[in-house]
């Protein structure tokens, strides 16, 4: 209890502790639908594809949230016109813009005379940097990501499990799309602060998939994982701080590990089962 009390004591580890907490029931919401829809690399295309209006955000010296939203809306619409106006498939399509979209990072940033530590904290994440403003700002995007999950429960539900039959019910699934793709570049500029953007895909990603290994409905998913990342988000901060660890890493690492170690528990417990049961049936 001594190891926990004295990590969050500091006011910088607080705000750490509540910034990547806020990022974690946005990356949850949105990152169950990533999950169910299989739009997994969608989602680390889009955490990519962020770079380089971060990266031009530093160089002009403006805020590089307003670059990282504005980079992630333009990829999301290149994605859907691509794959809506072209006989190209969506994957190709994804698989395109990240390698340009990083691409014309790497190019941006090497404009400059050197890689900025600024750059560097927003592509790998500087946890123990965050502020109140980025807090604030994390808070709003949140609940806009946590409104619009609501209201479009039931068109995104259709939209996951049957297209065809959320058009005949008139749902509008391109218009579900499109707004699902903005929820994702929204929650990925909510959590970039915290753990930056090469490895907010883990967030997004692992808490979501290893929910559905233990709940099956949606929603319980959802609550499953805000806390599955949450128990990542306090462990990797500990450990941060006890083992002097890079704070984004280590909670997007823990966020992978958990779904291994469930995936194992379950395996296991599944073996047990048919070997108990084996001789019953024999």
């Amino acid at each position: 209890m001594d190891l926990i009390l004295e990590a969050f004591e500091p006011a910088f580890m607080q705000r750490a502790l509540l910034g990547s907490l806020i990022a974690v029931i946005a990356t949850s919401l949105v990152g169950t639908w990533v999950v169910l829809r299989g739009l997994a690399f969608l989602g680390d295309a889009l955490a990519h594809g962020v770079v380089p209006g971060i990266a031009l955000a530093v160089l002009l010296g403006f805020n590089p949230v307003i670059g990282a939203f504005v980079a992630a809306l333009v990829m999301s619409a290149m994605v859907s016109v691509a794959a809506n106006r072209t006989l190209v498939r969506e994957d190709t399509a994804i698989g395109l813009l990240f390698v340009g979209m990083l691409s014309l990072g790497i190019v941006i940033v090497s404009r400059a005379q050197s890689f900025t530590t600024e750059v560097t904290a927003l592509l790998f994440g500087d946890v123990l940097g965050v502020t109140a403003g980025d807090i604030r700002g994390q808070a709003v995007a949140t609940l806009i990501v946590v409104v619009a999950t609501v209201l479009l429960y039931r068109p995104f539900l259709a939209l996951t499990f049957n297209r065809a039959k959320a058009q005949t019910l008139g749902m509008h699934p391109r218009f579900a799309q499109a707004a699902l793709l903005a929820m994702l570049a929204l929650s990925i500029v909510a959590s970039f602060q915290a753990i930056g953007t090469l490895l907010v895909f883990g967030l997004l990603v692992g808490p979501p998939a290893t929910a559905s290994l233990l709940v099956h409905r949606v929603p319980a998913i959802m609550g499953v994982s805000m806390v599955l990342g949450s128990f990542a988000v306090v462990v990797g901060l500990l450990v941060s701080f006890h083992y002097g660890t890079a704070g984004g890493a280590t909670i997007a690492g823990l966020s992978v590990l958990q779904f291994f170690i469930v995936l194992a528990v379950r395996e296991a417990a599944e073996a047990v089962r048919r070997t108990r049961q084996a001789p019953i049936a024999a």
